[in-house]
């Protein structure tokens, strides 16, 4: 009513759109329409036969939180949609559904605030997200849903933690096998003992620490991230790099404590190399395998006192001769035992710290690395460090070199300990200026260089004693042969290092799964059996662990789970009677989860095993005949944001290749095809103080901003509520309906690329689909407009370039190009029938299949107007007629001497002399001529006549 002209009844607007959608999302679900038959076990049909062919496509674990959805959040769940749609009606059996990574920080710290019970917050958060996310009409299997707090679910966590914890990694099978095996070995002899007794004299608690050591989970003396204001560990990614958590910004301190570990490391070789099987974006691959760090190079042993030496690795052993001081990590093992009583005599006063001896000086420096995240070291440009008082020997020289600490050197990669080159690297060269330490070249700079540290190629210079000389050599032979040398002197060996540390798998917190593990008596962790899952999080009335003040370094975590003592003191029958044991009161890390959820997706009320293995071949197992020799298997389509390229990855990969090694699974991978889709991001607008104002309710004017009168400042990025430049999807799905804010994300931009949100243009998508609707139903009568009558060679032609067009575009997720070549054929039909009495079912009824992944429930309806009594989600797609893709005439520009001067238009299939003979008939080019003859003809075919006269 805003032209004073009442609506016809029938129009496609928001109201009939949210009735249109209601009802459809009632049918699908009435119907099971999504549900995607397995070939074995209860979600299986026998009333047909299962699809050979079948997709498995999947989104990245939301986390559901009580802030609920901005439009932002569902660009890739929509997408995932549009493909699983597209794919279904083309015949494939497509398993597409989404779960919840329940698990977690924030409903703990909801729980502390309120009392509530982070299940309680955690269900109704998902309650919340779910009805946000079926507004959207998405095509998901609800019976395959699930939430990784769903005790059936971590029940299977914990099955899977056992599984891992009861293997070790055989290094000559390259694979990981059951711990048992290994018992056998030492039993029978073939495999020694560490100190060489036979097996049978080892007590029992010796043979456990013995075999414990290969396991693949473990428990190990290890540097965390410890919060004393939150009372707990936390990962490395929960730091900021001012050495603040995440969450509350409290101070972290690098801490040594009993943790479990997974050895990942065990896997390094296999994360990286198997990445060449992988249909991934380079850029994440990259990532991972900057992550792995995978070098070459050698161990280096630099003797100090008696019979220690200080071990390190180094990429570029050719460089030895350089090395004029070391620097271990402060956490390092050897720093106590390398701490001089005093001083030496001539100790530079920059290496002291100002301390009066050596103690003093590595304590507080010690304490203050403890308060310093490892990216905060890595990034610190200004070196700092104290003298241990200690000096090794360069094995290549016997020249007495000082042993510094500094935080630039990190426990988490090499031995911790480097020696340090500044003539060849950056930071040694800074740490030496800095400290008045000996620098020297090993590698002549090439000419003209003119800085400091040289980092490139060149003949080794200064690089001799009296057995070795490397000058003269290149890099590659000069690292050869210096690692010849250090083998044959027994002074080190050559060897291959990783910057990927083991997995600490520990967190003191209350809402994560338990660990299936109880110690006894002797303190040893004793697996508990199958029949004993799940172990059950118990309630408790506090659910904060304990915490200190932020400060207090020294602290000790006290986790949540430890105040219920009913639970943590138990009395078991593990097969030798009843006794007494003590359960773990840490949790899980919230990665543990999301480590698997895709076999779960295959089989979820399966409570006889994890995963049916016919069910994991037929949805994940390799294909060799679509995916070449190599294919690992895994999801065919995994989309979700480039934050989680590194470790969420890299942990599925090796839970997922453990059991695939155990022989649980035919696929090696988890993950075949990895999309990363792009961010929607917002304008957000400050006032004159600084301040944000709503976004919907700025005014732009001649290029400027104006908020109630008053100029304001744009600035692009993130949407949140602090900003005042939410949108939420309902607030889309009222004003406009949901297939409108479907079809308007989707064509905003490539799917990877990051985009901005203009709410205002999303009315150029509902104008489209409502002159859709208009050519099928009168907007005054609702009756159908549509006749049998014949297409036209034109029609025909429009209408089958759009479907190769259409169908190209979805099979290769450009979505916004699939919509740009459906509104260029609604414009085509509108502007042909748009003003006659009907439009011909030829063209409607394609234009409707075509429009249904991206817009399901005016399809939907559109479908069932046009007298379908089924639904379409399973078809059919159209299908090009290559007849109509080929052009009948081709266009050619005729140039004389160069310029275009005329065209002709002839047989798609015309000879070249054909086209020649046209082009010198054309009236133009005889014109020109002037009865003469031209020099030259050149004819290129489907393109141009070029005249030389």
């Amino acid at each position: 009513m805003t032209d004073g002209t009442e609506t016809p009844a029938q129009r496609y607007n928001a109201a009939l759109a949210r009735q249109i959608e209601r009802r459809w999302q009632d049918y699908w679900a009435d119907h099971g329409t999504y549900h995607a038959p397995n070939p074995a076990g209860p979600l299986a049909d026998d009333s047909k036969p299962l699809p050979s062919d079948k997709l498995f496509v999947q989104d990245m674990f939301p986390y559901p939180s009580g802030a609920g959805l901005h439009v932002g959040h569902p660009l890739g769940f929509i997408g995932t949609d549009v493909y699983a749609r597209y794919n279904r009606m083309i015949g494939r059996n497509v398993l597409h559904t989404m779960g919840f990574d329940a698990f977690g920080l924030p409903a703990e710290q909801y729980a502390v605030q309120t009392g509530t019970h982070p299940r309680t917050t955690t269900e109704a958060n998902i309650e919340r997200y779910l009805s946000q996310i079926r507004r959207l009409g998405f095509g998901h299997d609800e019976r395959r849903r699930i939430a990784t707090t769903d005790i059936e679910y971590y029940r299977w966590t914990q099955w899977i933690f056992l599984q891992i914890f009861n293997s070790y990694y055989d290094e000559k099978e390259q694979k990981a096998r059951p711990i048992a095996e290994l018992e056998k070995q030492y039993a029978s002899g073939e495999r020694a003992t560490p100190d060489g007794r036979p097996w049978s004299e080892l007590s029992r608690v010796e043979q456990r620490k013995v075999i414990d050591e290969h396991r693949l989970v473990y428990i190990s003396e290890a540097p965390v991230n410890w919060a004393p204001g939150l009372g707990t560990v936390v990962a490395n990614e929960e730091v900021t790099a001012e050495g603040l958590t995440e969450r509350g910004n409290f101070p972290v301190f690098r801490k040594n404590l009993r943790q479990w570990m997974m050895r990942i490391t065990a896997y390094a070789d296999r994360l990286v190399d198997d990445l060449e099987l992988l249909d991934w974006p380079e850029k994440v691959k990259s990532m991972q395998r900057n992550w792995i760090g995978r070098s070459r190079g050698a161990n280096v042993r630099f003797p100090v006192s008696g019979d220690t030496s200080i071990e390190v690795f180094t990429t570029r052993p050719d460089t030895l001769f350089g090395a004029t001081y070391m620097v271990l990590a402060p956490e390092h093992p050897l720093v106590e035992q390398l701490t001089a009583s005093e001083w030496p005599e001539g100790t530079d006063e920059r290496w002291t710290g100002g301390a009066a001896t050596p103690a003093e000086a590595v304590a507080a420096y010690r304490r203050q690395t403890s308060r310093k995240s490892d990216l905060d070291r890595q990034e610190t440009k200004e070196k700092t460090g104290v003298f241990t008082g200690s000096f090794a020997t360069n094995p290549v020289n016997g020249e007495q070199i000082p042993v510094f600490i500094a935080d630039y050197v990190l426990m988490g990669y090499g031995t911790g300990a480097i020696m340090a080159v500044p003539g060849q690297d950056q930071r040694d060269w800074d740490f030496a200026t800095k400290f008045g330490l000996k620098i020297v070249r090993t590698v002549q700079p090439s000419e003209g260089f003119d800085g400091e540290a040289y980092v490139g190629d060149g003949p080794a210079i200064n690089s001799s004693n009296e057995d070795l000389s490397l000058n003269g050599m290149n890099v590659e032979d000069a690292k050869k042969t210096i690692i010849s040398w250090l083998e044959d002197k027994g002074h080190g060996e050559g060897t291959v290092q990783y910057k990927l540390r083991d997995w600490l798998f520990a967190r003191q917190r209350y809402w994560g799964e338990p660990f299936p593990i109880v110690y006894d008596e002797d303190g040893l962790p004793i697996p508990l059996p199958e029949d004993q899952l799940p172990v059950v999080l118990p309630d408790v009335e506090d659910y904060s662990p304990k915490t200190f003040d932020p400060d207090d370094a020294e602290s000790e975590p006290e986790p949540p789970l430890a105040k219920a003592t009913d639970w943590v003191e138990v009395t078991l029958d593990l097969g030798d009677g009843p006794k007494k044991y003590r359960r773990d009161t840490n949790v899980m890390p919230q990665w543990a989860g999301s480590c698997w959820y895709q076999l779960r997706y295959i089989d979820p009320v399966n409570d006889e095993r994890f995963v049916d293995p016919e069910n994991e071949k037929y949805w994940m197992g390799p294909r060799a005949a679509e995916h070449g020799v190599n294919d690992p298997g895994g999801v065919d389509l995994y989309v979700g944001g480039v934050e989680h390229a590194v470790l969420h990855l890299l942990y599925s990969r090796f839970w997922h290749k453990v059991l695939y090694d155990l022989g649980y699974l035919s696929s090696s991978e988890p993950y075949r095809k990895l999309f990363n889709q792009g961010y929607i991001q917002a304008y957000a607008y400050r006032d004159a103080r600084g301040v944000y104002v709503p976004a919907d309710e700025v005014e732009e004017s001649d290029g400027k901003f104006f908020y109630q009168g008053q100029e304001v400042t744009q600035e692009y990025g993130k949407m949140g509520k602090s900003l005042k430049n939410v949108v939420t999807p309902d607030d889309m799905a009222d004003t406009f309906g949901a297939d409108t804010f479907r079809f308007y994300e989707m064509s905003m931009g490539p799917l990877a690329d990051s985009r901005p949100w203009a709410t205002k243009d999303v009315v150029g998508a509902h104008r489209f689909l409502q002159r859709l609707w208009r050519l099928v139903v009168d907007e005054e009568t609702g009756q159908l407009r549509v006749d049998d009558a014949e297409l036209t060679e034109q029609d025909l032609r429009q209408l089958h370039k759009t479907i190769a067009g259409v169908r190209e575009d979805y099979a290769e997720l450009r979505f916004n190009t699939a919509g740009a070549k459906l509104i260029e054929l609604n414009n085509y039909v509108t502007k042909t029938y748009g003003s006659k009495d009907a439009t011909p079912r030829g063209l409607a009824e394609p234009l409707v299949l075509m429009l249904a992944p991206l817009c399901p429930h005016i399809a939907e309806e559109l479908w069932s107007r046009l007298g379908h009594p089924d639904t379409l989600v399973h078809g059919p797609f159209p299908v090009p007629d290559q007849k109509y893709l080929v052009d009948d005439t081709v266009e050619y520009p005729i140039q004389v001497n160069g310029k275009v001067r005329s065209r002709i238009t002839v047989a798609a299939d015309a000879s070249k002399d054909d086209v020649q003979a046209a082009a010198l008939a054309d009236e133009k080019i005889t014109a020109l001529l002037a009865g003469g003859e031209p020099r030259k003809v050149i004819v290129v075919p489907g393109r141009l006549v070029n005249v030389v006269v």
